[in-house]
């Protein structure tokens, strides 16, 4: 049975109960949660990793500095024969290629999960797949989104997932 990663980032919230129900119940369900950065709030970090039955999480740019200072900017993620590199690269400015993001890796990966653009991506490029799964809050005209990602020994498939406003 392949592993199933959710990957959300940029709740730009203050509390973890903001956080829409359907997204909640994804990080739950999840074999591994994974939050890109800009939390902003710790008791939405916290949240995140209650509900997770495993987490990893990176900072971002709004993230407060003590939270910046604890949580790592980048991670490695290996699951099954799979490397997912996760990021919030703060360097980049309002678009940059994906393939700059090799960067801010040590050590070769198959995957890129990042946020920051607020813009979703689920795209192969060279030979790592680069997913940023939008953003974690409905804001005028742009829906919450988040990706699903799973992984089954060396093969990996991700899918962006919109969540319908919550009335």
């Amino acid at each position: 049975m392949p592993t199933s990663i959710i990957v959300i980032s940029d709740t730009h919230l203050h509390k973890w109960s903001e956080v829409h129900p359907e997204i909640r119940k994804a990080v739950s369900e999840a074999d591994i949660a994974v939050h890109c950065g800009d939390f902003v709030r710790e008791d939405v970090l916290r949240g995140f990793r209650t509900e997770a039955k495993q987490s990893v999480v990176v900072h971002g740019n709004t993230d407060p500095p003590e939270m910046r200072r604890n949580i790592p900017y980048v991670e490695i993620l290996s699951v099954e024969q799979v490397k997912i590199g996760i990021t919030h690269p703060a360097w980049g400015g309002p678009e940059f290629p994906p393939e700059d993001l090799i960067s801010d890796f040590e050590e070769n990966v198959d995957v890129i999960v990042f946020g920051h653009l607020h813009e979703t991506l689920n795209e192969i490029i060279g030979d790592i797949l680069y997913v940023n799964p939008g953003q974690a809050y409905s804001s005028f005209m742009v829906a919450a989104t988040i990706a699903k990602i799973y992984v089954d020994s060396d093969q990996v498939s991700a899918e962006i997932v919109t969540i319908v406003p919550a009335h």
